[in-house]
C-alpha cells in the first residue's frame, strides 16, 4: 500500500490540473500563434508561468486504483502488475484467465 500522503498529494494535482486546465490551454493557445506579435506571445509565456505548477497535466502520477502504487501500472486496468495478479487469480478480473502451458 503506498503513503496516503502521496495519494492525497496527487489527488490535489488532479484537482488544480481540472481546476486551471481553461486557462492554459488559453495561454498555450496564445503563446504557440506565430501570427500574433512577439511581444503578446511573451507575455502569454510569462502568464502561464505564473500558474501554480502543479496544475500542469505532467505533473499527475497515474497510481494503482487498488493500492496507489505508482510503478508497473496498466492504463487499461488503472492497476498495478501486482493488484493485477493477485485478483485475477482469485478470479475477480472478467476475461482474465491464467495462462498455463
Amino acid at each position: 500500500m503506498a503513503k496516503k500522503s502521496a495519494v492525497n498529494r496527487n489527488e490535489r494535482v488532479k484537482k488544480l490540473v481540472k481546476q486551471y486546465a481553461a486557462k492554459r490551454e488559453a495561454l498555450k493557445a496564445i503563446a504557440n500563434d506565430e501570427s500574433l506579435p512577439l511581444e503578446e506571445r511573451f507575455e502569454a509565456r510569462l502568464k502561464l508561468a505564473e500558474l501554480p505548477r502543479n496544475s500542469a497535466a505532467v505533473r499527475i502520477r497515474n497510481r494503482c486504483e487498488v493500492t496507489g502504487r505508482p510503478r508497473a501500472y496498466y492504463r487499461k486496468l488503472k492497476m498495478s502488475r501486482v493488484s493485477l495478479r493477485e485478483l485475477g487469480s482469485h478470479g475477480l478480473i472478467p476475461g482474465l484467465v491464467k495462462s498455463s502451458w
